[in-house]
C-alpha cells in the first residue's frame, strides 16, 4: 500500500487539525463571567466615598437619615442607576467571588463580625481602602485592608454580576 502526500492531501489534514484543535485552544480565552461594568462599579465608590463623615444608623440608607454598612452600598450603586439587594446576606449571594489580589474600585469586601463570617460589608476604592459604615456611634469613613482590624477580619471579596 502506498501513500501519496500531494501538497493538496496535506492542506487538507492541515484544515482538518485546525478545525479539532480550534475549539481547544479557545476556551482557555474564554472570558470571565459578566460583571458590573468598571465605570458603574468606580461611580458607586465614588458616591460612597462622598458620604464620609455621614453618621451611622442601623438600618439606614440615605444621607439624611445615615447608612449602616449594606445601606451604604445599595444607597451608592443606587445612586448610579443599578438596583443592588439591602442586606449583606443578599448582597453576598448576589456579588460573584473573586481574588483579594483582583479587586478593583467598587468591588464588595466582606468582614467576619459579631459572630457572623459575612456580618460586615464595605466598598473599596483602590490603594488598599474601602468606605464603610461601620457602627454606632460611629460615622461612614475610609480605612485600609491592611490594617491589623480589618486583615484579620477580612473574610471575602465579590464583583457585583451585570
Amino acid at each position: 500500500m502506498r501513500f501519496s502526500c500531494s501538497e493538496r492531501n496535506i492542506r487538507a489534514v492541515r484544515v482538518l487539525i485546525l478545525a479539532l484543535l480550534l475549539p481547544l485552544a479557545l476556551s482557555g480565552c474564554m472570558i470571565a463571567p459578566a460583571s458590573v461594568h468598571s465605570s458603574t462599579a468606580s461611580d458607586a465608590a465614588g458616591v460612597a466615598q462622598k458620604m464620609v463623615g455621614k453618621r451611622y444608623r442601623a438600618g439606614g440608607s440615605s444621607p439624611e437619615a445615615g447608612f449602616d454598612c449594606s445601606g451604604l452600598v445599595h444607597y451608592s450603586y443606587g445612586r448610579t442607576g443599578l438596583a443592588v439587594p439591602r442586606s449583606t446576606e443578599r448582597l453576598r449571594a448576589t456579588a460573584l467571588p473573586i481574588k483579594v489580589a483582583d479587586l478593583r474600585r467598587g468591588d464588595l469586601v466582606f468582614f467576619d463580625q459579631e459572630g457572623k463570617k459575612y456580618g460586615h460589608v464595605g466598598i473599596y476604592l483602590g490603594e488598599g481602602r474601602f468606605v464603610h459604615a461601620p457602627s454606632s456611634g460611629k460615622v461612614v469613613r475610609a480605612d485600609r485592608l491592611d490594617a491589623p482590624y480589618w486583615k484579620r477580619h477580612l473574610s471575602e471579596v465579590r464583583r457585583l454580576p451585570a
